[in-house]
Order: structure tokens, then C-alpha cells, then sequence
């Protein structure tokens, strides 16, 4: 999902491989290989004089996603409301996911050729379009109405090394894991571009909180872990441009995992 998640800083300094390569159980869990997931994200710009519309014509399509997840053609389906408003930005936006690029065409061809896809409302809104790859998800099933999604966007620094993704299953991972296994999370992912929109190089990582307390208990971990493990997030921190960061947050008007 796009553009994703808190806005921290990390000190950048030397990486203690010793501390990243210990860990809990669910660090090690966290770090398993998971077969890759597809994202489809729309994001639209919705004149405000019609936002009332756009979520009409929205709630007709929660429904009939929420027949894709049940079926299993998507493992996931959600739709948004921006927070953090910005001139010429997306004000709402959806996203699907499944196991195969096939499946995520398929869906896709049917909103396409769905009798509102030329709707005003759409037709007056300006739009965007990515397709995301992860193998770092985890998800609650379920339907649910209380979610908020934060959004942060980062790029790594030119020549920075994670072979196989160590460091970033060690720190980021193992917290999401922990917070997801607690409920303060109703999912996750860490995303790449598989069809590149911008440049190379950039990597997002979406979370979708159980209420507004989800965000809160995300923040105050983050700082938990940043004094627990200082040598980890530094590493962390060292993959990182310090140019660029971005973060995005929305309500999750609608939310449906198989």
C-alpha cells in the first residue's frame, strides 16, 4: 500500500550482528520465508462536493469484494478514507490482495468493466494505480470497521546491504509480529513495488491498527524496541536514505480478510 507508515528517526551507526541474530520466537517465526502476496492500490482524489457520493457507490463495492475474499479469488479487501489531507493527494482510496498477479487482473477487469467504473464521481477525481509485492504479512480474518491505516515510505541508501532481508525481519518484523500477536494490529505488510510506478529503491511498510489505541501501542513499541535493542535499530536505521520519508493516514472504512 502506498506511502507508508510513522514518521521516526533512527541514529545511524554500527550494526551488532550478535543482537540481530537473537531473538524470541516469535523473531524467528516472523523471519520464515512466506510465499509473495499481490496488492492492487487505487487511490482517488475526490472533489469534496462529492465525497458523499464516492461513498455510496463505495459501500456497493465493499459488498461485492467481500464475495472475492469469500470465495478465495482475494485473501483481503479494503477501503479508506485519508486523514492527513494534502493538496492534489489522494482523499480516499481501496486495495485488494491476493495470491497471484492472475487473480489480482481478474478483479480488476471486472471494476473495469463495472457500469459506475465511468461514473461522475470518478470521472472527476484524479487517480493512482500500484501494484505491490510482500513477503512480510500477516493478517487477523475477519470483517472490521475500526481500523486505521498508517502508511510509512522510505528508500534505501545507496549501497546499503540486507542480505536475504536479516536485518529488517530482526527489527521491523519481529515488532509488527509481536504487536499482531497482542491484537493491537489487525494486519500488516511490508511492501515493494512489482510493477515500479517510481524509482527503485523504495519500500513501504502498511499497517492496519485495531482502533485508534492500535497507533499508540505501534508508537510507544517502537520506542520500547529502540532502547532494548539500540545496535539493531541503528542497523535498521543504516539501510535507510534520510531523504524522501513519507507517511499516509487513512480510516479503514471497510475491511474483509479470508
Amino acid at each position: 500500500m502506498r506511502k507508508r507508515i510513522t514518521g521516526i528517526v533512527f541514529v545511524v551507526c554500527a550494526l551488532a550482528v550478535a543482537m540481530l541474530t537473537t531473538g524470541t520466537a516469535w523473531t524467528q517465526s516472523a523471519s520464515q520465508e512466506k510465499a509473495p502476496r499481490y496488492t492492487y492500490v487505487s487511490e482517488w482524489a475526490v472533489p469534496r462536493a462529492m465525497w458523499n457520493d464516492y461513498q455510496k457507490s463505495q459501500t456497493a463495492e465493499d459488498e461485492a469484494m467481500k464475495k472475492l475474499v469469500a470465495d478465495g479469488t482475494l485473501v483481503s479487501y479494503g477501503s479508506f478514507s485519508v486523514l492527513n489531507h494534502q493538496e492534489g493527494s489522494p482523499t480516499h482510496g481501496t486495495w485488494f490482495s491476493a495470491t497471484s498477479v492472475a487473480n489480482l487482473m481478474k478483479v480488476l477487469e471486472g471494476l473495469r468493466s463495472a457500469p459506475d467504473s465511468t461514473g461522475p464521481v470518478l470521472a472527476a477525481s484524479k487517480h493512482w494505480d500500484y501494484i505491490m509485492e510482500t513477503r512480510d504479512y500477516n493478517a487477523h480474518s475477519g470483517s472490521f470497521k475500526n481500523g486505521y491505516l498508517r502508511v510509512g515510505h522510505w528508500r534505501y541508501k545507496a549501497g546499503s546491504n540486507d542480505p536475504d532481508g536479516k536485518i529488517m525481519k530482526a527489527t521491523m518484523v519481529a515488532l509488527l509480529e509481536k504487536l499482531f500477536a497482542d491484537g493491537a494490529l489487525h494486519s500488516y505488510q511490508i511492501d515493494e513495488e512489482a510493477v515500479h510506478s517510481e524509482d527503485p529503491g523504495a519500500f513501504y511498510v502498511a499497517i492496519v491498527a485495531n482502533g485508534a489505541e492500535g497507533i499508540d501501542k505501534f508508537n510507544a513499541a517502537i520506542d520500547e524496541n529502540e532502547k532494548k535493542n539500540p545496535a539493531g535499530w541503528a542497523g535498521f536505521g543504516s539501510l535507510l536514505s534520510t531523504e524522501g520519508h513519507r507517511d499516509f493516514l487513512a480510516h479503514v472504512d471497510s475491511m474483509t480478510v479470508k
